[in-house]
């Protein structure tokens, strides 16, 4: 309630300011924006949490399962590239072309293709998969439980062979 014109009346304020125009509607990410100045951090909206919305600013646990899926990655071509050399064979046809053009070429090829797996997932971390019934971004735990699970049978492997 305001006081219109000072004349000691109070009635509602009645102008509507608000154009009609939902401004959140563009979903599109913003690369310079979420690089140097984003303020988007979490969902706030119960209506926004069933659509894809990106976020600005991420948490830092996300950015430590980024870098330990990416340890995990290097972690495996190199133990591979070891077995490889004691008799065992790359049973993946894409990456076993790669281990034939050559050991670093290898590790680029392997490297590159997780780096850019885990950006699409990271960016898309918060789509509800109506299918499976989840976020995209529960694919980070997975794939991070995945990659222990190969490490942790190369090393048994390496115990067993090599050792």
């Amino acid at each position: 309630m305001n006081d219109v014109q000072g004349t000691g009346s109070r009635q509602p304020f009645t102008v509507e300011r608000r154009s009609g125009i939902d401004r959140r509607h563009n979903g599109k990410p913003n690369l310079q924006r979420m690089l140097f100045n984003g303020r988007r951090e979490t969902i706030r909206r119960r209506e926004d949490r069933r659509k894809a919305v990106y976020l600005d600013r991420y948490h830092k646990s996300l950015f430590g399962i980024i870098v330990l899926i990416l340890l995990l990655s290097v972690t495996d071509a190199i133990l591979t590239m070891l077995l490889i050399s004691h008799g065992a064979v790359e049973v993946n046809p894409v990456m076993a072309f790669y281990i034939g053009v050559g050991p670093y070429t290898f590790l680029f090829v392997k490297y590159t293709l997780t780096s850019f797996g885990l950006v699409i997932l990271v960016v898309f971390r918060n789509r509800f998969l109506r299918t499976l019934r989840v976020r995209a971004g529960t694919f980070l735990y997975v794939i991070m439980a995945a990659f222990i699970g190969v490490v942790s049978w190369q090393i048994f492997l390496i115990n067993k062979v090599i050792v």
